[in-house]
């Protein structure tokens, strides 16, 4: 991909930064495609020494607008429950259309917004005069999918918008859903999606950006007044699926009795050594499992791995329920809290001299 890199001056690092990021938590995409699915999975990046997420810097927004490394970003900010913008993901047949269709009205209501090109579709992207409370936002793009005849995926809708942030909150410590972040290069696709409006360079492209109009708090209030929540925010009823709650048939699974290499304490984590990633001569450092101290029952990979090639790994694979031919799920989001992870006001971050750098 050293055909595809370019130089990205200063001024387009903190411009980039002041458009897109919501907190300093980050996600890279894996340089390497996983060698069963092909897929490019993204995973958090950690210190070495201390296995610790590192926090994001204007030189790894630097690095990813020049096409060393892709970043993924954070769609809110767990202090505030704000968000900079949103961003509309639609990857099916005629997504475009839809997008397209998506801008026509957002720009009858006074909002405008940027439409960028992906591997399988689009995304639609809308910038906020400030942080604004995710919830808020929410309310509005779904309502407006509703009145326009978008469908929105979820539920038995296979097929529709996904729309970013997911949720109007998420718990300190969290990280909630990221997007890759625009500009990059895509590293499955080995090439860099634009956003229509501006010639494919990175300075017309985020002057592009920057002229947009960002829609203010005020008018979003207009916009949602009398607007009910929706249904993907609402709370879910206990008794709805009440055989959710039964416990998976067999012995229960215990990460931690499947471990042969040491656990180190990192924070609320053990980490240690993958045993998917071992067994493919990767992880040699040990840290790409976290496995939460409170909760062992809640682990995760950061290379990507998932939990049902964990479990293979380690010669114990996932049970499927009689009651049902779909494998019993487990819950995987690990809590790393981190102490650098809010942002204030218009804050840019200095430059660092910790390394950023993706894993072996």
């Amino acid at each position: 991909m050293q055909k595809l890199r370019l130089s990205s001056p200063a001024n387009l690092v903190a411009d980039y930064y002041r458009l897109f990021v919501n907190r300093r938590a980050y996600i890279l995409q894996s340089d390497w495609p996983n060698p069963e699915s092909g897929r490019h999975y993204y995973y958090r990046p950690t210190n070495k020494k201390t296995g610790q997420g590192l926090s994001l810097t204007l030189d790894t927004i630097r690095r990813h607008l020049e096409g060393e490394i892709t970043l993924g970003l954070y769609a809110i900010n767990p202090v505030n429950r704000c968000s900079k913008w949103v961003a509309i993901d639609a990857d099916y047949q005629d997504a475009l259309q839809d997008l397209i269709k998506l801008g026509f009205y957002l720009k009858r209501d006074g909002v405008d917004s940027a439409l960028e090109n992906s591997k399988r579709g689009g995304h639609l992207w809308l910038f906020l005069a400030e942080p604004l409370l995710a919830r808020d936002s929410l309310i509005y793009v779904y309502d407006l999918a509703r009145r326009v005849g978008i469908p929105v995926k979820g539920g038995r809708q296979q097929e529709g918008i996904e729309v970013f942030p997911k949720h109007d909150a998420v718990k300190p410590g969290e990280f909630g859903h990221a997007i890759r972040g625009p500009l990059g290069i895509h590293r499955g696709a080995a090439k860099r999606f634009w956003f229509y409006g501006a010639d494919d360079n990175l300075e017309k492209q985020l002057r592009y950006l920057k002229s947009l109009a960002k829609l203010p708090g005020e008018q979003l209030a207009r916009l949602i007044a009398g607007k009910a929540v929706p249904s993907q925010l609402a709370p879910p009823d206990p008794r709805a699926e009440p055989g959710m709650s039964r416990r998976p048939v067999g012995p229960e699974f215990r990460i931690l009795d499947h471990l042969s290499t040491g656990l180190r304490k990192v924070g609320h984590n053990h980490v240690t050594q993958c045993p998917a990633c071992a067994a493919e001569g990767h992880d040699r450092s040990g840290d790409n499992l976290s496995i939460s101290i409170d909760e062992p029952h809640k682990y995760i990979c950061w290379a990507g791995c998932t939990r049902d090639m964990i479990r293979a790994a380690v010669g114990w694979p996932r049970p499927v329920s009689p009651r049902s031919p779909w494998p019993y799920k487990e819950a995987v989001n690990v809590e790393i809290r981190r102490n650098s992870d809010s942002l204030t006001g218009g804050e840019i971050p200095r430059g660092s001299s910790q390394g950023d750098g993706l894993r072996g």
